[in-house]
């Protein structure tokens, strides 16, 4: 069955009955495609539209507020908006292309506690009032150009946290020292109206989050001995998106469900959001990369049996930054993994396009000899890949093809209507001017999947 094509705000989609895998050999073996050794993606809506509703059976009372700098292909920016995400921003940049979608201000939270005074007095002028801190200088920063601001201390997770990548060296307010930093907000008669931790990208400690919830009411209680009433808990991102990961997201929250009702019960009338990037991304792109020259040298002098060289037209410089970036591990495989079958197996490594010699994928990859022509695919690829490609040297990023499984893009028409629905009640309590206001009354507006 051929696909049936259909537009999300103005970017083509296809909806499908095949899996990712599946559509990415039919683009392959597709005839007459100009660019058809060129590396794509492959983005699955569908498994956005899985992980949202994952998140409510698990969190439902936590509102994801989807990390921007994860992943800021505007696809997944809009389906996310259609489910009634928020959003967290990190620059002005970032908020202005939230802002484009016609998101409300207050479903962004400005969460980068040292901003850029030009950013900050951007975010004062289009009332994204949520920002977060860690210092005092900030604190003079925002009574200067933002007074109004709806600030929250970001306070530091447990020191023993395990995590792909350390945010706490970088920012957070150990809680012991939180007093002070509010006694000093307080005399500035600046507004705190809550706390936020991150536990650190790609966590794989269950009871960090519980530690840090935990950690996180002893600040609050800090803040009402200071005079302050906190409304907001931020618990950050740090979330699981793929199967590979080494914790699952059921385990996490296990952990994490009972500390926000001890700490944070529904009495207390806090509303609690979070930061989740990898969580919605990760699983939602695959790409597709084509071996565009092969070298065979010896494995050293006296040993002549060869070890391949493959060049990869997609490198460290585009979507593998993350090995340096975010310490990602991938795993290469073959579309046509059948016609190798049995084929003896020889120590190689793959390298990207460019003429740096740092430009390397993966080294010591037992695989069978293949030739040039030949497609290795990544699976799990859309958390921080995308978001920091560069065109080092020339070369180009590569396309994305959109797709969605028939049952989930019935799924998102219906999540979305829901969404506008509270989002309406929302501009009647916050007297807020946003998109629900003006969307059409059928869903989402049409998705049109096709090449970005």
């Amino acid at each position: 069955m051929s696909p049936r094509h259909t537009t999300l705000d103005k970017m083509s989609v296809e909806v499908v009955r095949e899996r990712p895998m599946s559509l990415i050999s039919h683009k392959v073996n597709a005839k007459g495609r100009e660019d058809k050794d060129d590396a794509f993606y492959v983005a699955d809506f569908g498994n956005v539209v899985r992980q949202w509703k994952l998140w409510k059976a698990e969190l439902p009372r936590v509102e994801p507020h989807y990390a921007v700098k994860c992943n800021d292909d505007p696809a997944i920016l809009s389906v996310l908006n259609h489910l009634g995400a928020g959003f967290d921003c990190a620059s002005k940049s970032e908020i202005q292309r939230i802002l484009d979608l016609n998101v409300s201000p207050s479903r962004i939270i400005y969460a980068n506690p040292c901003k850029q005074t030009s950013h900050v007095r951007y975010a004062a002028k289009h009332d994204v009032s949520q920002m977060t801190f860690d210092n005092e200088t900030e604190l003079h920063k925002i009574k200067t150009t933002y007074p109004d601001a709806e600030l929250v201390i970001r306070i530091l997770p447990p020191e023993d946290t395990k995590c792909q990548c350390q945010l706490g060296m970088k920012y957070g307010i150990h809680p012991n020292k939180a007093l002070h930093l509010l006694k000093k907000a307080m005399e500035l008669d600046l507004n705190v109206v809550g706390v936020s931790f991150h536990v650190g990208s790609g966590c794989y400690d269950a009871t960090a989050f519980a530690a840090a919830v935990a950690s996180a009411r002893t600040v609050f209680d800090m803040g009402k001995e200071v005079g302050y009433h906190f409304t907001l808990l931020d618990i950050g991102g740090g979330f699981p998106g793929q199967k590979s990961a080494k914790i699952t997201f059921e385990e996490i929250t296990a952990q994490l469900r009972p500390a926000l009702d001890m700490y944070f019960p529904d009495s207390m009338g806090v509303r609690i959001i979070s930061e989740p990037g990898r969580f919605f991304a990760a699983a939602t792109y695959h790409l597709a990369t084509n071996i565009i020259a092969k070298r065979a040298v010896p494995i050293d002098n006296i040993n002549d049996e060869p070890t391949f060289m493959y060049y990869l037209n997609d490198g460290v410089y585009g979507s593998f930054n993350c090995l340096l970036f975010d310490h990602a591990e991938v795993e290469p495989t073959l579309l046509d993994a059948e016609a190798y079958k049995g084929e003896k197996k020889y120590n190689c490594s793959i390298w990207g396009p460019t003429c740096d010699g740092l430009d390397c994928i993966k080294e010591n990859w037992m695989f069978p000899e293949l030739d040039q022509g030949d497609w290795v695919l990544f699976q799990d690829m859309g958390a921080y890949t995308m978001a920091a490609a560069s065109t080092f040297n020339g070369m180009p990023k590569p396309k994305c093809y959109y797709m969605i499984q028939e049952k989930e893009w019935m799924a998102l028409n219906d999540m979305d209507k829901s969404a506008r629905s509270c989002m309406k009640k929302e501009i009647i309590r916050h007297e807020y001017d946003i998109c629900a206001a003006n969307a059409t009354g059928d869903g989402i507006a049409a998705i049109n999947i096709g090449v970005q």
